[in-house]
C-alpha cells in the first residue's frame, strides 16, 4: 500500500461532514439565519461543516435567477445575498464555540466572466485559437478557465486562500473539480495553509495523486455508482462490497475518502437520495458510515427530503421531522465513540464476513485492538435467515438495528426486507 505524505487535524479522525447549501436552507437564505440551526445540528452530532461557495456570483452570461455558485465574481468578499462578511465571522465563531469545525467551497479552475481579474489581471485566463477566453466545459457557459502555466496566479490564488484561513478562522476548504488544476498547485497552497493552521482540505476528485501532499480525503465516486446500481438491482450485494473494499486496499495509507449518498450535484441532477434509492435508503446510508471514510449528510437528507433542489434559482429545502434523523444520530454516536470506526491511518481494518446470500447480504467487520464491529444489511425484499459461521457475532450488543433479530440459542439471525443490524464486541 503506498504512503501518504498528507496530514490532517485530529478533530477529523471521527467526525460526520454536512453540507450546506446557505441559498435553499431557509427563507432567507442568510448567514443569520443559518446559525439558528447550529444547535439542532449540534445536536444531531455534525463536527463539520461545508458551506458551499459564499461569494459573490457573477452576471454575465448567468444561469437562472440567482446563479451558480460556482460562477464566482470576488474571492474575497460575501455575496450579499448571504450576508456580510462581519455575518460570517460571527457564525465561524459560533461554530467553533460548539467545538464544530468549518470548510468553505474554493473553485481554482475558474471564475465569473465578470471577475475583476478578467480586466486587471488577463494573462490569469486561458484562450481559445482566436484569443479570447474560454469555458472549461461547453455546458459552464457562466465561466472562463484560469491558466495555471501563469505563476503570477498560484500567488495570488493561494494568497486568497490564506485571506480566509488568516481572517476569518476557518478550518479547511472543499476543492471543487480539484484535478482540473495542477497537483502541485495544491501540493504549494497546503504547505501554505498549514504555516496559519492545519486545515482539512478536501478534494472533489478520485485521483490519487492529489492524495501525496496537497489533500487529506478524495471523493469515494466508485462508492456512489455501486450503490446506486445496487439499488436499481443491476449489481449484487457482493460487488458493492468487492468495490468497496478495492477502493480501500488501493487508497494511499494515512489518506481517507468522503462517503456519501447525496450531495449538491446528486441531488439536483441525479435526483434525491430517496429518490434513487427508494427502500434500501436506510441500510445503504448506514454503509456510508461503517465503511471506511469521511461520511457525509447533504442537507435536508435528516428531514427526509425528497426532491430536487433548484440549482440557479431559490427553492427552500421542506424542513420536517424524519425518521431517518434518529439513524443519522446514532451512527454519528457510534462513529464518535468505537475507535474501529477512525477515519484515516489509525481506523480499523476492513474484513467480509460470510453470511450467505450474496446477491443480497453484504456483511463485514471493522477491527481496532480488542474493538469490532460488525455491519450485517439485507438489500433485499425477502426475510432471510442467516447462520454466521463466526458464532460469536450473535453475542454481540446490537447498537443500531432494523428488522434484525440474533437467536444464540439456534444459531441464527433472522433479518427483515432491506433490515440492518450493526453490533459491537461486548
Amino acid at each position: 500500500m503506498k504512503i501518504s505524505n498528507v496530514t490532517y487535524p485530529d478533530w477529523v479522525k471521527n467526525h460526520t461532514i454536512y453540507e450546506v447549501n446557505l441559498r435553499q436552507y431557509t427563507k432567507s437564505g442568510t448567514i443569520k439565519e443559518f446559525i439558528e440551526h447550529l444547535p439542532r445540528l449540534k445536536e444531531l452530532g455534525i463536527g463539520i461543516l461545508w458551506l458551499m461557495p459564499v461569494f459573490p456570483i457573477g452576471e454575465k452570461n448567468r444561469k437562472g435567477s440567482l446563479g451558480s455558485y460556482y460562477s464566482i465574481k470576488d474571492f474575497k468578499s460575501i455575496n450579499p445575498e448571504f450576508g456580510t462578511m462581519d455575518d460570517f465571522k460571527e457564525f465561524v465563531a459560533k461554530v467553533h464555540a460548539l467545538d464544530m469545525h468549518i470548510i468553505i467551497d474554493w473553485v481554482a479552475n475558474h471564475t465569473a466572466w465578470d471577475h475583476k481579474w478578467a480586466v486587471d489581471f488577463p494573462g490569469f485566463y486561458s484562450v481559445n485559437g482566436h484569443g479570447f477566453f474560454k469555458t472549461p466545459n461547453p455546458a459552464w457557459e457562466d465561466v472562463i478557465e484560469l491558466n495555471y502555466n501563469n505563476p503570477a496566479l498560484w500567488d495570488e490564488m493561494i494568497s486568497q486562500m490564506e485571506f480566509w484561513v488568516r481572517e476569518t478562522d476557518i478550518d479547511g476548504f472543499r476543492c471543487d473539480m480539484a484535478h482540473l488544476v495542477p497537483t502541485l498547485f495544491w501540493n504549494m497552497a497546503r504547505y501554505k495553509l498549514d504555516q496559519i493552521k492545519p486545515v482539512l482540505m478536501l478534494a472533489e476528485s478520485e485521483n490519487h495523486d492529489l492524495l501525496d501532499f496537497g489533500f487529506s480525503a478524495i471523493y469515494n465516486w466508485k462508492l456512489l455508482h455501486i450503490i446506486n446500481e445496487v439499488a436499481m438491482g443491476k449489481s449484487p450485494a457482493s460487488e458493492l462490497f468487492r468495490v468497496a473494499k478495492n477502493e480501500y486496499d488501493y487508497l494511499p495509507f494515512g489518506s481517507m475518502h468522503l462517503n456519501f449518498t447525496s450531495n449538491h450535484d446528486e441531488n439536483t441532477w441525479q435526483g434525491s437520495a430517496i429518490e434513487r434509492l427508494h427502500q434500501m435508503l436506510e441500510p445503504l446510508s448506514v454503509l456510508t458510515f461503517m465503511l471506511p471514510g469521511i461520511p457525509l449528510i447533504y442537507n435536508g437528507q435528516e428531514a427526509g427530503n425528497f426532491k430536487r433542489l433548484e440549482f440557479f434559482d431559490k427553492d427552500e429545502i421542506s424542513w420536517k421531522e424524519d425518521k431517518i434523523n434518529g439513524l443519522f444520530k446514532e451512527l454519528i454516536r457510534l462513529k464518535k465513540q468505537n475507535p474501529a470506526l477512525v477515519s484515516g491511518k489509525n481506523g480499523g481494518t476492513l474484513e467480509e464476513v460470510d453470511l450467505g446470500f450474496p446477491e443480497y447480504i453484504l456483511a463485514f467487520c471493522r477491527k481496532k485492538g480488542n474493538d469490532e464491529i460488525v455491519v450485517i444489511t439485507n438489500l433485499s425484499k425477502e426475510t432471510l435467515i442467516l447462520h454466521p459461521k463466526r458464532d460469536y457475532i450473535l453475542k454481540y450488543q446490537a447498537e443500531i438495528s432494523k428488522d434484525c433479530n440474533m437467536n444464540e440459542k439456534k444459531g441464527h439471525l433472522n433479518i427483515g426486507p432491506y433490515g440492518y443490524l450493526v453490533a459491537s464486541k461486548v
